[in-house]
């Protein structure tokens, strides 16, 4: 059985996501002077919810992808899964925070919970083959 690399490599791209909207959470909190929770500040409240949510999904998202990856999917649906939840991943913090009806938070969210759901009836199906 060979490594997951392309579990990996989205894994890492993510990774690096998570800790620009972390970053971003803290910043946000120093300009309105907000040691911890929001202080009642709705930019601060957005930045959380963006980051919660991104440490929310992703990390599903990733198990369903390593496991597919474990149980011989091939590698072009693993790079168009991976791909999507990384664009959906960085569409939704784009949209958070915008007036509604938001496509660029719908696109975000429709792609991460999406993929969840395709992901996981691909795995059921990947199981049966074994």
């Amino acid at each position: 059985m060979s490594a997951p690399t392309i579990t990996a490599l989205y894994a890492a791209l993510n990774g690096i996501l998570n800790i620009y909207l972390a970053n971003r959470v803290s910043s946000v909190r120093g300009k309105a002077k907000v040691g911890i929770g929001t202080g009642g500040s709705s930019e601060v409240e957005v930045a959380v919810r963006i980051h919660g949510n991104n440490a929310e999904f992703v990390p599903l998202a990733l198990l369903l992808m390593l496991l597919a990856e474990l149980c011989g999917g091939g590698s072009a649906p693993l790079h168009a899964y991976g791909g999507l939840l990384s664009v959906g991943r960085i569409l939704h913090p784009l949209g958070m925070g915008r007036p509604a009806p938001n496509v660029y938070r719908w696109v975000g969210t429709a792609l991460t919970y999406g993929g969840i759901v395709a992901a996981s009836g691909w795995l059921l199906w990947l199981r049966t083959k074994h």
